[in-house]
């Protein structure tokens, strides 16, 4: 069962058909929408400020998610992959955004609307990632604008095959 763990008076609240792996830890203020999943090794320290997740996001593998003290928060839109060993620090990831594998987004940046951030980028404190394009490099730089459409679909695709991934685990349960 994973470690879910109040402190400095925030219980973790955790949505429904939410998968949580068994090593996963979620600590203090953290909020989880609906149809999530926190894969193995997974760390969202909600400790010194919020962490707010929306409905059938996939945080996997190895993933830590932290902010600043009263100084830089968490919010995760809808339907958002978050690939392998990512750090995400204080930021915004807005709705279907895709954060690929050993990715780091710091403080107060924001990665728009169906932005792909390609593995191992570092997006850096306060940065704007465009809506719909695909930034890469460290630091993270604009590559190209992808469709729209196209974008869409490949994202939602992952977000759905990591929801149909924790039904395995949570069958017979």
């Amino acid at each position: 069962m994973a470690l879910i763990k109040s402190l400095r008076g925030f219980d973790p609240v955790i949505g429904n058909d939410t998968y949580l792996a068994e090593t996963a830890v979620v600590i203090g203020d953290v909020v989880i929408g609906d149809g999530c999943s926190i894969w193995y090794g997974t760390i969202l320290r909600g400790d010194v400020n919020s962490i707010r997740i929306g409905n059938g996001v996939n945080i996997q593998d190895g993933s830590v998610l932290h902010t600043l003290y009263q100084k830089s928060v968490i919010e995760i839109e809808d339907d958002v992959s978050i690939g392998h060993n990512v750090t995400i620090h204080g930021a915004k990831i807005c709705k279907g955004a895709l954060i690929g594998m050993g990715a780091v987004v710091l403080d107060h940046a924001v990665v728009g609307e169906g932005a792909i951030i390609a593995a191992g980028s570092v997006v850096l404190s306060g940065m704007q990632v465009e809506p719909g394009s695909i930034y890469a490099g460290v630091p993270a730089k604009f590559v190209k604008k992808v469709d729209p459409e196209q974008a869409k679909e490949i994202n939602q695709k992952i977000a759905r095959n990591y929801h149909f991934y924790a039904s395995w685990y949570t069958e017979g349960e």
